[in-house]
């Protein structure tokens, strides 16, 4: 099992230096063959993802986790959709970031380029075994995946209807590797070797960003937990705050992106949160509310210390009365993740100050955390989102999978 996988990554170093070589137009047509094989494929990929959707329900995964695991039509085209709309951005290998003519007439230019082998190690979520592949494609890169074993049997058949579609390409089929083995200590093994792999993307929950940050010997761009908050400031327009924190936790609460905990300025919290929680509650949303919170509003649960740091990833929420904008921005400093905060206001200043003093990735003003997703910011599909700050931030997109190299042009010079 080792020394297949020692294979596989030799066989993605390999890929990855063709991969360099390649144009713009031939990286484009190997996405549009893959999503000519995906929409070709749909009925074997439903299939197989059914498998995958009987088994999670047999294990009592919850209805979010068993949502980030089931493809539909609709999520299929949509894939397809996102591989598309891929072929047409620009190509973010070749650019030439930066040059200058020394005195001694050397011409240095500083130009990007693909970073190589990428390894990708996520749960739950199929959509990301062909995002992650197709992304690191257009960027020049070769991939190594290895999902979880929620979903298995959906990315092995993405991940072959790929590799098939590549065989009448330029782009070779050994660039997108599947590790087909859900024993844990694949992991450990695949972490150390930095010989063949350049980067390790860990996409899941704690325990794994964890894991593999402690055990990885290869560079780690970490894409945590997604603990989002919103607050709503003393001069909030109710029926834009209403609107915002009802998408951000309802539309798709099994998500990194989802509010985990809402904020509410003790001015306002009267008039706005005894409505917002009946709109909660109307939609099967289970209250966990401070003191403050739970004296406005009976019959709900009391939010411990841990609640404030926890990511439920489902139609639970977390409710603080807070006295000041600055103890929301303190609040979500120590508890949140630095993914994606937002503050909903009609005062400028307040907007300024939250924007500024707030330690996140992405930072909102009168708007959902659900936009944060490479779709969303036009950037097609995305690796992850990074919460880190090196060397990428937030969602990552084609240019943050490249990165870059010194051309020197002489005439002969030599060093005095």
């Amino acid at each position: 099992m080792i020394k297949n996988l020692a294979k596989n990554a030799q066989n993605a170093k390999d890929a990855s230096r063709v991969l360099a070589t390649l144009s713009t137009e031939e990286k484009n047509e190997a996405l549009l063959a893959i999503a000519k094989g995906i929409e070709k494929n749909k009925a074997k990929i439903l299939s197989a993802n059914l498998i995958d959707i009987k088994n999670a329900k047999k294990n009592n995964l919850s209805h979010a986790l068993i949502d980030r695991l089931t493809l539909t039509p609709k999520r299929i085209k949509n894939i397809c959709k996102s591989l598309k709309q891929l072929t047409k951005l620009p190509d973010p290998v070749g650019r030439v970031l930066s040059k200058i003519t020394r005195p001694n007439k050397l011409r240095i230019e500083k130009v990007s380029v693909p970073i190589g082998v990428i390894g990708i190690i996520y749960e739950s979520r199929p959509n990301v075994t062909v995002d992650a592949a197709s992304l690191c494609l257009k960027a020049g890169n070769a991939v190594i995946l290895r999902g979880g074993k929620e979903s298995i049997n959906s990315n092995i058949t993405l991940s072959q209807i790929m590799i098939n579609s590549l065989s009448k390409t330029k782009v070779p089929s050994d660039s997108i590797q599947m590790i087909k083995s859900t024993d844990r200590k694949i992991v450990n093994h695949l972490l150390k070797m930095d010989k063949y792999i350049d980067l390790i993307i860990p996409r899941g929950g704690k325990g794994l960003i964890q894991f593999v940050a402690k055990n990885s010997t290869i560079p780690v761009i970490k894409h945590s937990d997604g603990i989002c908050h919103t607050y709503i400031d003393k001069d909030a327009d109710i029926d834009i705050a209403k609107a915002v924190c009802f998408n951000a936790k309802v539309q798709r609460p099994g998500v990194c992106n989802a509010m985990e905990t809402l904020l509410v300025h003790k001015d306002i919290a009267k008039d706005f949160l005894p409505q917002m929680i009946d709109m909660f509650r109307n939609a099967g949303v289970e209250i966990r509310g401070c003191e403050k919170t739970k004296k406005l509003v009976s019959k709900i649960k009391p939010a411990k210390t841990k609640d404030w740091s926890t990511e439920y990833l489902d139609l639970i929420l977390s409710i603080k009365i807070v006295s000041s904008e600055e103890e929301a921005i303190n609040h979500i400093n120590t508890y949140g993740s630095c993914h994606s905060d937002a503050i909903i206001t009609k005062t400028s200043s307040s907007a300024d100050r939250f924007l500024k003093e707030i330690d996140s990735a992405t930072v909102y003003v009168n708007s959902s955390t659900r936009f944060t997703d490479g779709g969303e910011f036009g950037l097609g599909a995305e690796i992850g989102i990074s919460t880190g700050k090196l060397h990428a931030r937030g969602p990552m997109g084609l240019e943050e999978l490249t990165t870059y190299k010194y051309l020197v042009f002489g005439k002969g010079q030599v060093r005095e």
